[in-house]
């Protein structure tokens, strides 16, 4: 896809060294080949004025519009003392919505010459809020001039392509760029085999490239989008479909429970039934624990549906059967808390070689990167011997140090925090492959799982426990409605007056150490996110005066946090303070409100993450999201669809369409190769569906790819080396 040879001309050659330095930094394109595959983000017409009303806030955007005026202001400032200064306010409309434009000092005189009322332009910049309105300061612009030698020329017919861009490059400079590189697109190497094009009609690649960059009508964008997702999702499964073949050629030790074993023992002192969907997802797990081949399996649970549970029994059944089972936690705190849970569940099962342990018995170890030299070396001997049949802990779990006796199982909660070098490193500490269990309590949409984690099965737990109490939301407008700010505080006292207890998540720390404080928030429009520390003390000192109040934070000190968490849970602090290292597995029944500070700050996934931990018990939870976004404004709509349902499939729907999928599917940081470029995991649910059936039987005919250089060509493009972790990190 990306690499083909005659597309690997470096940028610099024929673009000069300006232009391909910024696309490099900027936009990760280095080739004529990655040039190509930057594809407009959506086209113009001509006659068409923007929606100007939707812009998002903070971004990078490019609009076509009409100036409706255009006003020269004179000021004085430090700079210009004697009202020398000068603005520019051009005010540019779509018909319905108006934006402002503003320009300063001596870049006031072109502006001031061409954008007169009535003129059409491409104006690119940064929407920020000045006095409660939308505007964009200094905006790149190009007139789009009724000249028709230049329309044709430029502007390939009506359809104007934007793409992505930055402010150091603006859309139209790009796609002057791609004009350039154009004919080269003659020589793409196809990937899709000959058969599959033809069966689906789908336009060959030299054709679907011309088409998206160069459309003459909107039926050549949808051939060329059709073309161009069908590429993205057929080589991400081909890549996903040999992995699993791969891994099914490995042999495993077959892992069945005995009948009268612990597994049995366990689930005979356990005070509850299993709910339908944990018996069926155990059945599932059970059955892969029984072949020779290792398991590869995700299960997915809504926050609170028993994962641990089901997880706990997986490992029991690999204990029952001459096995050890780890189970890695992302965070001390979660690592501490799952030992006490499993030992706590366990009760004499999990003493064994002890006085009072029951028979069947074995020994829960836990191994943390805190834990003195003493208990360490214990813990490591337990392991060694087979002593200790499940272990729960850190990355500490995967140093060189650890040796198991016969490790059988490795479960991985929450899976978007490890990478791959980790999981690996885990499973070559068994004889042969362990079997794998991935757990994630973030809901994921049926094709995000056959994207991302198409390297696994998945099972689904999407039934609550009885007994569990359902959490209202509510959005609180603090900068439009004051009072309502005020009443959630009160609501908190209300809640710690009847013997509950509550959390406040901020999104700072706010210690002197803090994150570098970012240029944008100097700024006098954006103050910087809530801070845990300041937050507890005004709380302290105002609103929740008299009440318990401790923080919780990732630099803490491993015993202090755990004691914090401790005393949380035994109920002797009435009010945690903390950021999100209560995100995932805290478990305090007793909490049942939870106020968010700029919410809008936080992704949907992690609001809902956060929400579930309350409303764990029997007494229902309160979960209020307090932000200052204007009502207009997409973050707003945001927190109001988390506030509207507690349906975590429905919200990571929402939250996929909102971030783009390139957040989702890699490391956002690692630039536009890593993540899709048409292929919306939403929307094109049926192409992904219909691309992994393809390309399982591709790969079961011929693994090796043998007839179809193009697609190998792709397939080392897509897996260069931080592909290969990103589809395993997932």
């Amino acid at each position: 896809m990306d690499l083909v040879p005659a597309l690997e001309e470096p940028l610099k050659k024929v673009l000069g060294p300006p232009t391909a330095k910024v696309m490099a930094e900027h936009l990760g394109l280095h080739t004529v080949g990655d040039l190509l595959h930057h594809y407009p983000r959506r086209y113009e017409e001509r006659g068409q004025l923007t929606h100007l009303a939707d812009l998002p806030m903070d971004e990078h955007v490019t609009v076509v519009a009409q100036v409706a005026d255009a006003r020269l202001h004179s000021f004085a400032s430090a700079k210009a003392p004697r009202g020398k200064g000068q603005r520019l306010e051009v005010t540019i409309t779509d018909g319905s919505g108006r934006l402002q434009l503003v320009f300063f000092g001596n870049g006031v005189h072109k502006p001031h010459k061409e954008l007169l009322p009535g003129t059409r332009a491409m104006f690119a910049g940064k929407v920020s809020l000045f006095n409660r309105r939308l505007q964009l300061a200094h905006p790149a612009y190009e007139l789009l001039r009724g000249d028709p030698e230049e329309s044709v020329e430029t502007w390939a017919g009506a359809l104007i392509p934007i793409y992505p861009a930055t402010a150091k490059l603006e859309s139209w400079k790009i796609g002057k760029a791609i004009q350039t590189v154009l004919p080269s697109a003659q020589e793409a190497v196809d990937p899709l085999p000959g058969s599959l094009r033809e069966g689906r009609g789908l336009v060959s690649l030299p054709e679907a490239l011309l088409k998206i960059h160069r459309p003459h009508t909107k039926a050549d964008i949808d051939d060329a989008r059709a073309r161009l997702k069908w590429d993205e999702a057929f080589v991400l499964q081909v890549a996903l479909a040999r992995r699993r073949h791969a891994d099914a050629q490995l042999p495993a030790v077959p892992r069945r429970p005995s009948p009268e074993g612990l597994l049995t023992a366990f689930d005979d002192r356990l005070p509850f039934t299993l709910t339908d969907g944990q018996r069926k997802v155990s059945r599932e797990i059970f059955d892969d624990l029984a072949t020779d081949h290792p398991m590869h399996r995700l299960l997915q649970g809504e926050v609170g549906s028993g994962k641990t549970l089901v997880a706990l029994r997986a490992m029991l059944a690999v204990v029952d059967a001459g096995g050890q089972a780890a189970m890695l936690a992302p965070t001390e705190v979660l690592a501490q808390q799952h030992h006490r849970s499993v030992v706590e569940m366990m009760g004499e099962l999990a003493e064994g070689g002890m006085l009072g342990g029951a028979e069947q018995a074995t020994k829960v170890v836990l191994l943390t990167g805190s834990m003195g030299a003493a208990a360490r070396r214990q813990a490591l001997l337990d392991l060694v011997t087979g002593e200790a049949g499940i272990v729960i802990g850190t990355h500490a779990l995967i140093e060189d140090k650890v040796q198991f006796h016969d490790l059988g199982l490795v479960v991985v909660d929450e899976q978007h925090r490890f990478g791959v070098e980790q999981r690996d490193a885990l499973r070559g500490k068994g004889k042969q492959p362990p079997h794998l269990l991935v757990m994630t309590a973030t809901p994921i949409p049926r094709t995000v799982a056959m994207t991302v984690f198409g390297d696994l099965e998945t099972s689904v737990l999407d039934q609550l426990p009885a007994g569990r109490s359902p959490i209202a939301s509510h959005v609180v407008p603090a900068a439009d409605k004051p009072h309502f700010l005020a009443r959630a505080w009160e609501r908190v006292r209300e809640e710690v007056g009847n013997g509950h207890q509550a959390y406040v998540v901020c999104p700072r720390i706010g210690d002197d150490e803090d994150e570098p404080k970012k240029k944008a928030q100097e700024d006098a429009d954006k103050r910087p996110p809530l801070a845990v520390l300041d937050v507890a003390d005004q709380l302290a000192k105002g609103p929740l005066t008299g009440l318990r109040i401790e923080v919780l934070h990732g630099r803490m000190a491993p015993d202090d946090k755990d004691a914090v968490m401790r005393r949380f849970a035994a109920g002797d602090t009435d009010v945690l303070v903390a950021t999100t290292v209560i995100e995932v597995g805290v478990n305090v029944p007793n909490a049942t409100a939870m106020v968010i500070m700029d919410a809008d700050r936080f992704g949907v996934s992690q609001l809902h993450q956060l929400r579930g931990r309350v409303g764990r018990g029997s007494a229902p939870g309160l979960c209020l999201l307090v932000t200052e976004m204007p009502e207009a404004s997409a973050a707003r709509q945001r927190l109001g669809a988390v506030a509207a349902t507690l349906d975590g499939f429905e919200l990571s729907r929402i939250d996929l369409e909102q971030r783009r999928e390139g957040d989702v599917l890699g490391q956002a940081q690692s630039g536009a190769r890593t993540s899709l470029r048409v292929l919306a995991v939403i929307e094109d649910e049926e192409v992904i569906a219909q691309a992994r059936e393809e390309a399982v039987a591709l790969v079961a005919a011929d693994p090796e790819m043998t007839g179809l250089p193009g697609l190998r060509t792709a397939l080392d493009a897509l897996l260069d080396d931080e592909r290969e972790q990103y589809l395993e990190k997932g």
